[in-house]
Order: C-alpha cells, then structure tokens, then sequence
C-alpha cells in the first residue's frame, strides 16, 4: 500500500484580480486576498501571469513576492518573456501552463512531449536560480516520461476534465477520470516527481483527488474565489482545508 503523503492547499488568487479588472482601478486587491489565504490555512499562494495580463499583472506578482510569508507558485507559459521575470524573482515554484489568447482557461495540459528537448533548455535556468520546476499536463504517461526526462521535479495532473464530468453527471467518463489520474499519480511518484493535482475543483469533487495517496498539493481557484461571494475568503479556504483534512487525516 502506497504511504500517504501530507496535503497541501495552494490557492489560486487569479480571478479577484479578474474582478478587480472588470471595473479598473485597484480593488480588490490580489495581494490582500493572498494574505488573507495565508492566514485562512492556505500552504501557498498560486498566480497566472498571462501574456495579455487579463487578471494578475506584473505589478502583482512583484507585491506577492514582498508580501508572502508561504511560497508563490507563479505559473507562466514558457515564453522569453516569462522565464526573464521568474529569474528576475526568483519564486518558490514555476508552473509551465499552456496558453491560448483566445481561451477563457487553460485547456489542457502541457504538450512536454512536442517540445521536450525546447523546454528542457527552458527550464535549466529556472532550475538553476532555485525555483521548482512543475509542468501542468494531463494524465497521459508519455507526457510523464517526457517532464521526468527534461528534469522537471514536479508534475500537476489537470482535473478538469474529471471535474466536468463529476459536474454533468457523467458517471463513466468521471471513473476513467479518476482511475487515469489514480494511475499516472503512482507512476509519476514512482518516478520521483511529487505530484499536485487542479483546475476546476469544488467542494464536492475534491475529495477522490485528495485521497490519491501520491497527491502532496492540490491548487484551487476560481471556485474559492467564487464561494467567497457568499462565505467570505477566509471562510471558504476554511472549508476546503477541512474537507482536505478529512479526505486526508
């Protein structure tokens, strides 16, 4: 039986600086939620620098490194662009995340096997200045084999697709789901990456995931920031950590 590792809750604080967007100006304020997710009980905090700064830009992300006392996990596409930022910070972890300009979320994960030897000479330098490597990819073991041979130490498992299914009650395509990711978590932990697991995550799905022995941190967004409206920030990390610790005791 696989030992069961500890489970941390990154949270994802892209979508308050989306609300924050949508009117201009400066409320609400990213880096005030981050703290606020510090104090609640989240383990790190994760931001979405994208190219077009739809919702965290750069301003933010030179806040959250002042600000933090957990770790920053900065996802970012593998641009020029992005890698000069990340070296310039310095974050806890990377995130490597496929982007599209015309897509609302990431869709998908990561094609590392494409562009394996590309991305290899990518993530040296981050490597390099002391940053976790991640690579968010899908369920997929080429994909794994191809983020284990390009030296990345971490890999998240795109739930997205388990979690639209959980949704629509597909109860067919949510077990193959599942029993994909339960499956490429041994593998890859196996393999010696940690694994995390995220992207579309509630309160009522989380659980499966949560208890994939394999599984070291799951990282929620926008449903937080959403049952916020109606709990408060604080309260609703609050709820997610304890059903964490529940699936996880």
């Amino acid at each position: 039986m696989a030992q069961t590792l500890p489970l941390r809750l990154g949270v994802n604080i892209d979508h308050v600086a989306t609300l924050r967007n949508a009117r201009g100006g400066a409320l609400p304020d990213p880096v005030r939620a981050a703290l606020v997710a510090q104090k609640a009980g989240a383990d790190g905090i994760t931001a979405h620098l994208r190219e077009d700064r739809r919702h965290i830009r750069d301003a933010d992300i030179n806040a959250l490194v002042d600000a933090l006392s957990i770790p920053l996990n900065f996802e970012m596409a593998a641009t020029d662009e992005m890698q000069t930022i990340a070296l310039r910070h310095k974050p806890h972890a990377v995130c490597l995340v496929p982007e599209k300009r015309e897509e609302r979320t990431t869709e998908g994960g990561l094609n590392v096997a494409q562009d394996e030897n590309k991305l290899a000479h990518f993530i040296a330098p981050l490597r390099e200045a002391g940053s976790r490597v991640s690579i968010f990819i899908a369920a997929d073991k080429k994909q794994i084999d191809s983020a284990h041979r390009i030296g990345a130490e971490v890999i998240e498992l795109h739930t997205g697709a388990y979690c639209d299914a959980f949704a629509e009650g597909d109860m067919k395509i949510r077990d193959a789901e599942l029993a994909a990711m339960t499956e490429m978590a041994a593998y890859a932990h196996d393999l010696g990456l940690e694994v995390h697991a995220g992207h579309g995550l509630t309160y009522e799905d989380v659980t499966p995931v949560a208890q994939l022995p394999q599984v070291q941190e799951v990282n929620i967004g926008h449903f937080i920031i959403g049952e916020a409206v109606f709990r408060g920030l604080g309260p609703a990390i609050e709820e997610m950590r304890r059903i964490l610790d529940l699936a996880r005791p």
